[in-house]
């Protein structure tokens, strides 16, 4: 049978979950998903991506940016909701695909949702390192995060939080998941009282225009490379602002909703997974949006979007500085410290669990996808996929990949939106607790909104991307295909 054809059916994928040594224990109840969801979704991210959209993109009109990027979200999210409801097992969009559009295709995608977890799991490591010494500094103490190695430059914060996780995910993911939620409570706090101390400095004129009329970009920023793909295809002049800027923007605060594909891999550790799953997840992006918009209206509010362009780093500490309210620079690095930190144990997690389902599968080595008697986790991928996350976050530039991560999860969208269309043809007879209404227009709307959010990132990011993909083909050509269990007829 043709590679592209190999289907795995629902019920070996149900029956996969129940293979002895290679199955998950159930633990996780509706709140344990939405703060999972919300753990992931909240990390600096929130003081700093809305800031730099509207500075450099959107104006204030990012805060229609961050309602058009939650809207896209939710619509690939419902078509998440209904397949976790319909094949209740690890691997997210990648199993998806496979039950409906075939094994080519699930390997591209679980090869994109490696590049997105693995990549988010760096950068935000890397980037926890760099907040950890920031929170040090706020109380006076000198914590460098980077030390040298002779030529090398070692950052070691990373290596350490990437370490405490992926020890507690070994233990079990019901341990890790409580611990994540006293986190994400405390870092959910700290956001609401941001909110609240900035909106009493919001000035209607700031936002005033709320669309910006487009201008030109300059210098670096003009460059061919760092131009959206749709517009060097159209053959626009590189600018700024403008309608092109908002869709821009929406692209780029994407970023901040990426962490609800991530949440649909802990499907087969989910108790009641038909009902538990789709509920915990909305509950989690519904409080995620307020949260965003919230930020976004108080950073635009506070201070004009041309004022924050003057900065090198446009952030919510930025506005609160320029208002003469630098006390809230030393709660933000705290919160943003906070928020970091389990957004890296979700992507760990997440990470681990595409791995051992492709595993499980033949498509990657079966070695991965053995789990330990006692806690039922699969420590050997984990402990791996967190020596890999560690080395990468300490000991390279990895945060220079940031649009890579927009770009994984952006593919994998579009391909689970329109497997819904197909899972409804070839399998109306397979039992769904949540079903995505007005199918199949949502999903085929989801999924043209997915690929044009894809179109507004960066050329250079979708160079990186065609590169990525051309490794993946050679793995799976050179040894998934060969190794594969549907394709020996073992499933």
């Amino acid at each position: 049978m043709a590679p592209q054809l190999r289907i795995k059916s629902i019920e070996a994928s149900l029956a996969d979950s129940e293979e002895k040594g290679r199955s998950l224990k159930r633990s996780l109840k509706t709140f344990d998903i939405a703060a999972m969801g919300i753990a992931v979704a909240v990390g600096a991210g929130i003081f700093s991506v809305g800031a730099n959209a509207a500075a450099n993109f959107a104006g204030p009109g990012v805060i229609i940016s961050f309602l058009l990027a939650a809207v896209t979200c939710g619509l690939a999210i419902m078509c998440y909701a209904e397949f976790a409801s319909t094949i209740p097992v690890a691997g997210s969009a990648y199993t998806f695909t496979y039950a409906t559009m075939g094994e080519l295709l699930a390997w591209i995608v679980g090869w994109d949702l490696i590049l997105e977890t693995l990549t988010a799991s760096a950068v935000i490591a890397k980037y926890w390192g760099i907040y950890l010494s920031t929170a040090f500094g706020v109380f006076g103490v000198d914590l460098p995060d980077t030390i040298q190695l002779g030529p090398i430059g070692f950052t070691w914060g990373p290596v350490l939080i990437v370490g405490i996780f992926t020890v507690l995910l070994a233990f079990g993911t019901r341990l890790s998941s409580r611990v994540s939620a006293v986190i994400t409570i405390i870092k959910v706090a700290i956001v609401v009282f941001v909110i609240v101390a900035g909106a009493f400095f919001v000035k209607a004129a700031n936002f005033s225009p709320f669309i910006p009329p487009a201008e030109p970009t300059k210098g670096a920023a003009g460059s061919v490379w760092t131009q959206s793909l749709v517009s060097w295809f159209t053959g626009a002049e590189p600018a700024q602002y403008g309608v092109f800027g908002l869709l821009a923007a929406a692209s780029l605060v994407f970023f901040a909703f990426i962490g609800f594909d991530v949440v649909a891999t802990s499907a087969e550790e989910t108790e009641n997974p038909q009902r538990t799953l789709p509920r915990g997840i909305f509950i989690g992006l519904g409080i995620v949006t307020l949260l965003y918009v919230g930020v976004s209206v108080v950073i635009t509010g506070m201070v004009s979007y041309q004022r924050l362009a003057q900065e090198d780093s446009p952030s919510l500490a930025s506005a609160f500085d320029i208002v003469g309210l630098p006390w809230a620079a030393g709660i933000i690095a705290i919160g943003s410290l906070i928020g970091l930190t389990t957004v890296v144990m979700v992507l760990l997690l997440g990470l681990s669990r595409i791995v051992f389902s492709m595993s499980r599968d033949g498509l990657l080595p079966r070695w991965f996808s053995k789990t330990n008697p006692k806690t039922q986790t699969p420590v050997r991928v984990q402990v791996v996929a967190g020596v890999v996350v560690a080395l990468l976050a300490g000991f390279t530039a990895v945060d220079k990949l940031e649009g890579m991560i927009n770009i994984g999860t952006l593919s994998a969208f579009v391909l689970v939106s329109i497997g819904i269309v197909v899972l409804r043809r070839t399998r109306p007879d397979a039992p769904r607790a949540f079903r995505v209404p007005w199918s199949p227009i949502l999903p085929i709307v989801s999924a043209v909104l997915c690929f044009w959010l894809m179109l507004n990132l960066e050329v250079e990011t979708w160079l990186r991307f065609v590169i990525w993909l051309v490794i993946g083909f050679a793995i799976y050509f050179g040894y998934s295909r060969r190794n594969s269990r549907v394709g020996q007829g073992l499933q």
